[in-house]
């Protein structure tokens, strides 16, 4: 392309796929490696999986299944992550993979329908550390780059006892490796920020090498057209850029374009046929293209797509997987957290879908290797052999009839190696061609007993599962909806808040009588506003607690409306007593304080049993256990090495939960020992953390930050800490820390932070996918809180499962989250289980600290004239279309026949009636028309139709 000749890819448009034809069921993992976590040939899509450590692979189909559905398969490959991994560009089945367990694997893969093979067919053991890259050479067969921590070596599939080449060691991480088209040089990137080009058969030293790049975070390279290279990498000020580089002079860069200031590392994808290139950043909701020329302008920007959901990972289909037809010349998969999202570019052209377009479609490289690695090795320059992409002079695949297999469209686990006769290829080889293996058809006709080539109806179980299957697992909370209450029950006119509270802190705190909200007055005062008396507030000064000091956390006891617990700058903590009626003068002086901390206190909780027991955690990095009743300190718990983010007590009030800033998630027995009894990995990001007990103390939940700064939800069981997280599932992108609130009858958890204005609802299950998002709520204004009332200020009525307040610059706000049922005249039952009295004591401070347990009462939310929705009586099944077998019922020729000659017959309506003209007056007699003339013309009418019913009848048989 250069200025007078216009581009024919400058047009170039991508088109997100429909939602039905994104690949569904995907659990991807968001890992810290140098690959781009997602590949796929021309067949099969392989991406990293968020279970096993990251030793786990996902698998795909590029096309559906004949059922136009994608089936998610699941492969055990490492003991540790999977850092990289790589389709042989001449056996659509055959995977390398990499991994931080040392090794190099070799995987012949089967169809997702079909179990996979539990071995790979070769493993290499460079022995020398984590492995991050592998990359198949582009004209050779079964030839590998494999990149360690600091070097590439080039590996003879082969020959397993050791590589052909170990190239010289970088002076830093190895980031990026890339061969070229031919298959002659091979190039790198790395964090000491320098580029290196490789000639490995010449010398093990770089022929070019410079120190180009600016910073040393991420970086990746590619060969682009001729001897240009291309790397994205940020610059100086962070800003993520893209460059081209003469490969013969690596010391300035020909071209580049700038993309913003963001995180997330670029992933460049370039097709070489076409000179497009695509650009995605980690975690971005953006796709750019551009066009790479060897002309000025080098790089020129074609279009800015905006996807839906963050990218974990991106991949290019092969050429030969395209729709030509349809002038796409390029297609890109999008690996988001639970879909892979196809993107296609297509060219606009007039006849698109009807001829072939060869100006846009040049011959491109086959799928049969030019040379052996030997070959190469000794020096051999052989290209790959270019083929045509017209449909009507392409190859023709071999299809080979083999048996066909149930299409289960859920996750499969992996189990026996496959024979050929289950349509999974098998060889001595890693090193075998395409052309010896078995292609499963897919057609239906291969299905033995089944000549009309329809399948039998499935029962009603089956059909259930099969729904559930394809749409998955759904929560009857998932169309859960939140409304602002009426204006009469707001507290409106809040004067002087303080909106500067911790992070540890929720912001304020209510219960069923009154909420505490915190004053940016000078002396930590805190503001009590009655819940009975609901209005605007006076622009006078209001009676308030004088905590003298800054308030860092503070909260109600739940078994006494009118305590209140402060936790100040100065290491104490206050225990206020407000009078009945509310505050009707400023209290000054506290019911009791407690000594004990050095430093600043965090945050605190009570007991969510015992009364009078109290948890605190402060900057001296303790955790200590107080005991109202007495004012004592009972325990002084050890082990933290940073900043405690979050305490959370177990349902059963035996354990306490910690998450803390080191990345560590503890659990204590306090009554047993002050140093932890569980001990694992939390959440990567410093920045804050809250952690709750659900699923009646089964589970963990922490809120917290990813590596990226991204919000995710960890689901953590307490028997198996040092484990890490079992689930996880990002939220979205925000600096303030989600604060969650869990209701048990329901196993439902609402979070939201400070300054968010969206409310996230899901609901917790014990078994995958553990997470099942719901409705979330938008609030019209920021919060700065959102606290919750016992499950008895909900209106069964209304279906209300949670009453919360939000706390806003001004006013407080109650909101009711509701779930929508159509008979709404019976209680609810199945979502208003028997609930907890979780405000009144189980046990006293003494007898627990004594080693006693204890369990709340349950109560029923049923109203007494209410009926349960469970005895509701039954309504009979009201039929509202005829069966399908009135519909599909075969006609014979002469049924359908008469029922065409009657509709005609009774539109011409009958021969007794009068003639119009028989009702006409004033004319001559001669001009009348006699009866039997009228009668011989009806006949001469209706023979006429019956003739031309005939006639039509004949020509449509």
């Amino acid at each position: 392309m250069n200025r007078f000749k216009t581009s024919k890819f400058k047009n170039t448009t991508p088109k997100i796929a429909k939602k039905d034809e994104w690949i569904n069921n995907v659990h991807a993992g968001s890992f810290s490696s140098q690959g781009n976590h997602i590949k796929a040939s021309s067949k099969l899509v392989a991406f990293n999986a968020d279970q096993a450590g990251g030793g786990l692979l996902g698998l795909s189909s590029v096309k559906p299944g004949a059922d136009g559905q994608w089936t998610v398969a699941q492969i055990s490959c490492h003991s540790d992550l999977i850092t990289d991994m790589d389709f042989s560009p001449f056996d659509e089945n055959l995977l390398a993979t990499c991994s931080g367990d040392e090794m190099v694997k070799l995987w012949r893969l089967c169809d997702p329908e079909l179990e996979q093979p539990s071995s790979p067919e070769l493993t290499l053991h460079p022995g020398q550390g984590r492995l991050e890259l592998v990359h198949f050479h582009p004209t050779s067969s079964g030839l590998l780059a494999v990149g360690t921590a600091k070097s590439p070596l080039i590996w003879d599939t082969s020959r397993k006892d050791a590589p052909l080449a170990v190239l010289e060691q970088h002076g830093d991480h190895l980031q990026s490796l890339s061969w070229k088209r031919d298959g002659s040089l091979l190039a790198s990137s790395c964090k000491d920020k320098m580029l290196r080009v490789f000639d490995p058969r010449a010398q093990l030293t770089p022929v070019q090498s410079a120190k180009s790049l600016q910073s040393n975070k991420d970086s990746r390279i590619l060969w682009a057209k001729d001897d240009f290279l291309l790397t994205t990498s940020f610059d100086m000020s962070r800003s993520r850029e893209v460059k081209l580089w003469d490969s013969r002079k690596l010391s300035s860069s020909v071209g580049s374009a700038s993309l913003g200031t963001s995180s997330g590392t670029l992933i460049p994808l370039f097709d070489e046929d076409t000179g497009l290139l695509v650009l995605a950043g980690l975690g971005d909701t953006a796709i750019d293209c551009f066009e790479v020329s060897s002309f000025e302008p080098l790089l020129s920007p074609v279009s800015h797509c905006i996807v839906d959901n963050p990218t974990r990972g991106v991949a290019v289909v092969p050429k030969l997987s395209l729709d030509v037809m349809s002038c796409e010349v390029m297609r890109v998969l999008q690996l988001t957290d639970g879909c892979i999202v196809p993107v296609s570019y297509q060219v606009p052209r007039k006849r698109s879908g009807q001829e072939f377009h060869d100006d846009l479609f040049p011959d491109t490289v086959g799928a049969t290797p030019s040379m052996s690695a030997e070959e190469w090795w000794q020096g051999g320059n052989k290209q790959v052999e270019k083929v045509s992409l017209n449909p009507d002079r392409g190859p023709k695949p071999k299809a080979a009839t083999v048996k066909q297999m149930p299409a289960k469209k859920e996750v499969v686990s992996v189990g026996s190696k496959e024979d050929p006769a289950h349509g999974c290829s098998t060889s001595s080889s890693p090193l075998s061609t395409p052309s010896s293996s078995a292609e499963p058809s897919r057609s239906p006709s291969s299905t033995s007993g089944l000549s009309s080539g329809f399948l039998p109806s499935p029962s009603a179980s089956q059909s259930a599962k099969a729904i559930q299957t394809l749409m998955g697992p759904t929560s009857k909370f998932r169309h859960i909806q939140g409304a602002v209450m009426h204006r009469d029950t707001h507290i409106t006119n809040i004067r002087g808040l303080n909106l500067t509270t911790p992070g540890e802190c929720d912001g304020f705190c209510v219960n069923r009588q009154r909420l505490a909200v915190p004053l940016a007055i000078s002396g930590g005062q805190i503001a009590i506003f009655e819940r009975s008396q609901p209005g605007r507030q006076p622009d006078t000064a209001l009676p308030t607690i004088q905590n003298s000091v800054n308030v860092a956390d503070f909260s109600w006891d739940p078994f006494d409306t009118h305590r209140l617990v402060v936790a100040g700058d100065d290491a104490k903590i206050r225990v206020w007593q407000v009078p009945e009626g509310g505050l009707k003068e400023t209290l000054t002086k506290p019911e009791l304080i407690l000594r004990g901390h050095t430093e600043k206190i965090y945050s605190i909780k009570c007991h969510p049993l015992a009364s009078g027991i109290l948890v605190s955690s402060s900057y001296d990095l303790t955790v200590r256990l107080w005991n109202l009743e007495s004012g004592d300190q009972v325990k002084i718990l050890t082990g933290h090495q940073e900043q405690v983010f979050s305490m959370a007590w177990s349902p059963d009030g035996k354990l306490l939960a910690t998450v803390c800033k080191d990345g560590k998630v503890r659990i204590y027995d306090p009554r047993k020992s002050t140093a932890p009894v569980q001990e694992g990995p939390g959440p990567e990001g410093p920045r804050g953390a809250r952690i709750l007990w659900v699923c009646e103390g089964k589970y963990l939940l922490v809120s917290g930050f990813d590596s990226r700064s991204d919000r995710i939800l960890c689901l953590y069981s307490p028997d198996s800490l040092s484990s890490g997280a079992i689930a996880s599932t990002q939220v979205d992108i925000s600096p303030s820390t989600l604060i969650p609130f869990y209701d048990p009858d329901n196993s439902v958890v609402i979070l939201t932070g400070k300054g968010d204005t969206r409310v996230h609802v899901y609901e917790i299950v014990t078994e995958e996918p553990y997470f099942m998002e719901c409705s979330s709520f938008m609030a019209p204004e920021p919060l700065k809180g959102l606290a919750f009332l016992p499950k008895t200020e909900c209106s069964v009525r209304e279906v209300e499962i949670a009453v919360g307040l939000m706390l806003t610059k001004t006013a407080v706000e109650p909101v009711a989250f509701r779930v929508p049922r159509v008979k709404k005249e019976f209680f609810q039952d199945d979502v208003f289980p028997d609930t907890a009295e979780c405000w009144k004591p189980a046990l006293t401070a003494s007898a627990w600290l004594s080693g006693s347990n204890g369990k709340h009462n349950k109560i029923s939310l049923k109203p007494k004239d209410m009926t349960p929705v469970s005895k509701a009586p039954k309504e009979a099944p009201v039929r509202k279309y005829m069966p399908s077998s009135f519909y599909l019922e075969e006609k014979t020729d002469e049924q359908k026949k008469d029922e065409l000659l009657s509709a005609m017959v009774a539109k011409l309506g009958n021969m007794d009636d009068p003639l119009p003209q028989e009702s006409f007056e004033g004319v001559d007699e001669d001009e009348w028309v006699s009866e039997r003339d009228g009668n011989d013309g009806k006949f001469v009418l209706y023979f006429s139709v019956f003739l031309f019913s005939i006639f039509k009848l004949l020509i449509l048989n």
